[in-house]
């Protein structure tokens, strides 16, 4: 996939290895990339977008239910999929995607949150992301969406933006006008200086952000906070209305 400033890895990752606790009953006896929202495990619609946007491979982690998790990939046809085994140890989602750096062959790669629901605007949401991004700019550029517009978000926010896009943290006891969406592309030299094991994305964000390489995008569809039983009835909700 070619961008304004590099050529994307035809590889992604799915993060799909975390216990979804907030799930709650959904979450007790499959992992929660297989609830189903309008007959579609979450997992596929997020592979089926995928595909769509011309990726080849896509490295998916796994952990909870593993083995049912596994079971259920085989039976896809595209992209190809490869596994990274968290069984022994959940690596929360920077050691996940630190595991798999080999996949990608040094550049640029989406990470997509295996719950992740979203409907595009005008034009193909990756497609969109993946012309914003530069390697002469950026280290990290995360997909944002307006919370007053998320459904089933109930958060303070996550970000602001500058007008250049590039993202600084809300401040604690602020409110933010945007939501992280589950959606990014990485470069793999943000993981040069980490020793590895278990640590969080949000690491490598302030390492992107303290050096004024964190960038953000604004989503222009419809994007569902799809994280616990009440955000799956809302998401199936606005998705009926259809």
């Amino acid at each position: 996939m070619t961008t304004s400033g590099s050529t994307l890895s035809d590889t992604a990752m799915v993060l799909a290895a975390g216990k979804g606790t907030r799930m709650r009953d959904l979450a007790s006896e499959r992992p929660k990339p297989l609830i189903k929202v309008k007959d579609t495990p979450l997992i596929d619609g997020v592979l089926d977008r995928v595909s769509a946007a011309g990726i080849r491979k896509v490295v998916v982690n796994v952990h909870h239910f593993a083995g049912m998790l596994r079971d259920h990939l085989v039976s896809r046809q595209e992209p190809e999929i490869a596994i990274s085994d968290e069984s022994d140890q959940l690596l929360d989602t920077g050691g996940g995607v630190a595991r798999a750096l080999e996949h990608f062959d040094g550049r640029p790669f989406f990470v997509l949150n295996a719950d992740v629901l979203w409907l595009d605007g005008r034009a193909n949401t990756l497609s969109r992301l993946a012309q914003r991004w530069s390697d002469e700019e950026m280290d990290a550029l995360l997909l944002m969406c307006f919370t007053v517009n998320a459904i089933g978000y109930e958060g303070l926010g996550d970000f602001m933006m500058a007008d250049d896009g590039r993202l600084s943290r809300r401040e604690e006891q602020c409110v933010a006008p945007f939501a992280y969406s589950g959606i990014q592309v990485l470069h793999p030299r943000l993981f040069d200086a980490v020793p590895g094991g278990v640590f969080s994305l949000n690491r490598l964000w302030d390492k992107a952000e303290s050096e004024g390489r964190l960038f953000g995008l604004i989503h222009e569809g419809a994007w569902m906070h799809v994280g616990t039983p009440e955000g799956v009835s809302a998401a199936e909700d606005v998705l009926s209305s259809l």
